[in-house]
């Protein structure tokens, strides 16, 4: 074998090493470079881009109007004011109607082709539980929504912040209300044949077992429909003393009114999903007997945080025919949580920076949001509502 040959197989060996060293190396940094785009997807220099689905329309669309002009009322000021970090806040908003399948497209189409890089103010438990597959495939931050379900809380999920009580805890201060208080001990469950009605269902059902109780009679209808006068017969006809209403407002409200007519001295309790103000309106002269549990203070109450104070002038600044409602503050108060945590993830944020961000958030306004590696609910505050003269008046349970 001559000189010459062997140096040529010694070179064209080298060619293939370093060949195949640059190959590898293309392989092993192509996936990071992926990585660090998709944690940092939805900012610019100039802006940050968050996405919602929420019911804008159809039966529940006042719920969801609310609690998107609330968080507008916060992020527009903030906007005017510089932004976070010198960028603006653009949202990204659709429609699902309070339809699951809609909501999984828009999800879909805000994480594909908007490329948001957080989701927020999702409204409800039937479409909000429809996603969840889709978020934790994509590695995306879900915070704030509009639902107490402990299925959004329970297995723990790296990406999922609920910043309000569960539906457990508000059937909890319901039950203890009637049982302690008032001394009832018949009490009947109406509820939304859905996931969102059989979480508050079993939520009552945990609170009245402490007690040693069990409801005395179930009534449903079913999402979208007013159908409730078989709920009306079942309930009606039972030993009930008291009903625990897990709904919204229209039906709820029409259960109210034909329950009166049957029992007068009926008492009621709705969790806070119900829509408040337009549960009040459609109740008319209706409302005695009737409390609603909250996630948020009603503004009428003392010593509330500066920022909920600015809550109505920014809300008439935006939206001069808004009214306030518990609902527009909680999304008012979820937006303040998000902003906060994307000012603390620094100046170049990613989802993961933001995630630590929300996991060490101590809240220092006076409302007490806190968060932990392991605790992804900031609020465990419910506050007890009767309305009394037109008025929200809370009321203490023992």
């Amino acid at each position: 074998m001559s000189k010459g040959y062997l140096v040529a197989v010694v070179l064209f060996l080298l060619i293939c090493v370093a060949g195949g060293t640059y190959v590898f190396q293309m392989k092993t940094s192509e996936p990071v470079s992926e990585e660090v785009n998709l944690s940092s997807m939805g900012v610019t220099d100039t802006e940050i881009v968050i996405g919602s689905s929420a019911a804008l329309s159809g039966h529940a669309g006042t719920l969801g109007t609310n609690y998107l002009h609330g968080a507008m009322a916060y992020i527009n000021q903030v906007n005017e004011d510089g932004g976070i970090h010198g960028r603006t806040i653009r949202v990204v908003s659709y429609d699902d109607m309070y339809n699951p399948p809609q909501t999984v497209a828009n999800t879909q189409k805000l994480i594909n082709e908007d490329k948001v890089f957080l989701l927020f103010n999702y409204v409800g438990t039937p479409t909000t539980l429809k996603i969840i597959p889709i978020v934790e495939e994509a590695k995306i931050p879900l915070v704030g929504i509009f639902s107490g379900a402990q299925v959004l809380r329970v297995p723990f999920r790296k990406n999922i912040f609920s910043i309000r009580a569960s539906y457990f805890q508000e059937t909890e201060t319901a039950i203890q209300h009637y049982t302690k208080t008032l001394g009832l001990k018949k009490i009947a469950v109406f509820y939304q044949s859905d996931a969102y009605g059989i979480d508050g269902l079993e939520g009552t059902k945990r609170s009245l077992q402490k007690y040693g109780l069990e409801p005395v009679a179930l009534g449903t209808y079913n999402r979208g429909t007013m159908d409730v006068e078989d709920a009306v017969a079942r309930i009606a006809n039972s030993e009930a003393e008291a009903v625990v209403i897990v709904g919204t407002y229209g039906p709820a409200a029409k259960f109210v009114t034909l329950m009166k007519d049957r029992k007068p001295d009926m008492y009621f309790h709705s969790v806070s999903f119900v829509g408040t103000e337009e549960f009040v309106k459609e109740l008319g002269d209706n409302t005695s007997r009737v409390c609603i549990t909250e996630v948020v203070p009603s503004l009428a109450e003392a010593g509330l945080p500066d920022f909920l104070l600015k809550y109505e002038e920014r809300l008439q600044k935006y939206y001069p025919d808004d009214e306030v409602t518990f609902g527009g503050v909680e999304g008012y108060v979820n937006t303040k949580v998000i902003l906060d945590a994307l000012q603390n993830a620094g100046a170049t944020p990613t989802r993961e920076g933001f995630v630590k961000a929300l996991e060490s958030y101590q809240d220092e306004s006076g409302l007490g949001i806190e968060f932990s590696k392991n605790d992804h609910q900031g609020l465990d505050t419910v506050y007890l509502i009767q309305i009394q003269n037109g008025k929200y008046t809370r009321m203490y349970t023992e």
